[in-house]
């Protein structure tokens, strides 16, 4: 369904132009300097718009009112953001302005505007999952993370879509609809994931808050040509997510960032990072600075097909092309797949499948959420079906992850990071992701979710649709350093994100 928002929310936010005529009507020089002037704001990363903002050369009020002007303006084209907090929004913005008048500053992102994603809980805002049964669940609690970035400054501008309860790599359910990709809107802009995504890309947001348990971060922004972080498995706390993950498959759930410029990623994580004594799952191990990895002398091992599902021409290109450019900067690059690669998918498959989806149909059907999208009804179909015939069967799914675990640290231990595509095609088309020559893709991004490593992307090139392509590099456990600094070399390399010409 479609955002019902009233006009009251975006007439007269051109607050970058701050003038009106005296009969109250915008002359057609007025708007256009207001549309420069908010898209140099908007086109901004986090770190730009932060420092901006202690420098006293934006205020935060300008900034927020610009994102919202964005927002009124592209929203409507891809349905990314689906509970606008905009008053809020205001508010807080002024209370930042005031507190930066008096000299107190709240933290590193002090005024900066973000968005967050359906499944992480906000206070005091629909947080829905993507499933009917939650359509007005208001928590009274932030999510861990989301508390974080508001006691670091943050204002958050509202939530973004999903599919049900975070279940497939593209983005659409049965409360809010689908988002379309600002690149192209017959595609998706992927899943879990994708409101954040498409919103970011569209310039409606410089950072946001996600999740990822299989991609569901990295598959997103290599659909819109982001960068994300998947932070390593106990690195950020799981507290407020929805559904929280519980149980064996506990690791392979990861909060995650996402923006548009690698540095943002670097700024935010050291926010959200550590225990929060609810979590039992994270450790308080010390986060090192990306910026004081040197690239020369690091070992790389590279692959630019998994063995399960052969990437594009493209996508194997910009791979090796990547792998030069780390040559070039000093790096010891080998081409080396690891043994168990093309074992990825099928292990994350069997491990998730043991009751064949039924536990996940009661616990819709005990909060209301009857029917379950055509969507998670293919997600369960292809991903969690059919089910193990005995419980010893269900539990050898698990010792196949362990020994897959075991047989990639051995192979990590020759190298700091791996090199690879994100997925083995770009942006899908609407409706097609579990369409069997998609659905085998899906490995390239499972096997950092299995290992629980940090793994980083970044657009590096342009496929001949012309959508984004992204490549990935994985590093060490607990280096999310030395994967974020090696992210930030290929952006500087092949430019990163570009503005899509479609919204």
């Amino acid at each position: 369904m479609s955002n019902k928002w009233g006009r009251r929310e975006f007439i007269g936010t051109a607050a970058a132009a701050g003038v009106m005529a005296a009969a109250g009507r915008t002359s057609l020089i007025d708007r256009a300097e207001a549309a420069t002037m908010n898209d140099e704001i908007t086109t901004k990363s986090a770190s730009e718009l932060a420092n901006a903002i202690r420098a006293k050369q934006l205020s935060s009020k300008s900034i927020v009112e610009a994102h919202l002007d964005q927002i009124a303006r592209v929203n409507p084209k891809l349905n990314a953001i689906v509970q606008l907090t905009a008053e809020t929004a205001r508010k807080e913005a002024d209370e930042a302005d005031a507190a930066l008048a008096r000299g107190d500053i709240k933290g590193p992102l002090h005024g900066v505007p973000v968005t967050i994603k359906d499944t992480l809980e906000t206070s005091g805002v629909i947080c829905t999952g993507g499933t009917k049964g939650r359509a007005n669940y208001v928590p009274k609690a932030d999510a861990t993370a989301v508390a974080r970035l508001r006691a670091a400054g943050a204002v958050i501008l509202g939530k973004t879509n999903v599919p049900e309860l975070a279940g497939a790599i593209e983005t659409d359910n049965l409360v809010y609809g689908r988002t379309n990709n600002p690149y192209d809107f017959a595609r998706t802009p992927g899943g879990s994931s994708g409101g954040e995504s498409a919103i970011i890309a569209a310039c409606g947001s410089p950072l946001g808050l996600g999740t990822d348990a299989g991609g569901s971060i990295r598959i997103p922004a290599h659909f819109c040509g982001l960068a994300a972080i998947k932070p390593t498995s106990g690195r950020v706390p799981r507290t407020g997510q929805f559904p929280m993950p519980m149980g064996a498959r506990n690791a392979v759930f990861h909060v995650s960032l996402i923006a548009r410029k690698v540095d943002d990623l670097a700024l935010a994580l050291p926010i959200i990072a550590g225990p929060d004594f609810r979590d039992h799952s994270i450790v308080g191990m010390p986060l090192l600075d990306p910026k004081a990895v040197t690239l020369g002398g690091l070992k790389l091992a590279y692959f630019d097909d998994d063995g399960a599902a052969s990437p594009t021409r493209e996508i194997a290109a910009a791979v090796r092309d990547c792998a030069k450019a780390f040559t070039d900067a000093g790096v010891k690059v080998e081409e080396n797949l690891p043994p168990d690669a093309a074992k990825a998918a099928t292990v994350y498959h069997d491990m998730s499948r043991g009751d064949g989806g039924a536990g996940t149909r009661a616990f819709l059907k005990s909060i209301g959420s009857d029917p379950i999208s055509p969507l998670f009804e293919q997600a369960l179909a292809n991903s969690v079906a059919p089910a193990f015939a005995t419980t010893t069967e269900a539990l050898a799914a698990f010792v196949r992850w362990d020994a897959f675990r075991n047989s990639m640290l051995r192979f990590i231990e020759n190298y700091d990071a791996i090199l690879s595509p994100v997925a083995p095609y770009p942006a899908v088309l609407h409706g097609t992701s579990f369409e069997e020559q998609n659905r085998r893709g899906f490995g390239y991004t499972q096997m950092y979710n299995l290992t629980g490593w940090p793994s980083a992307t970044v657009r590096v090139g342009t496929s001949p649709e012309g959508l984004p392509l992204n490549v990935q590099v994985a590093a060490r456990p607990w280096r999310e350093d030395v994967a974020l600094a090696m992210a930030r070399h290929l952006e500087q390399t092949f430019g990163g994100w570009k503005k899509p010409t479609v919204v």
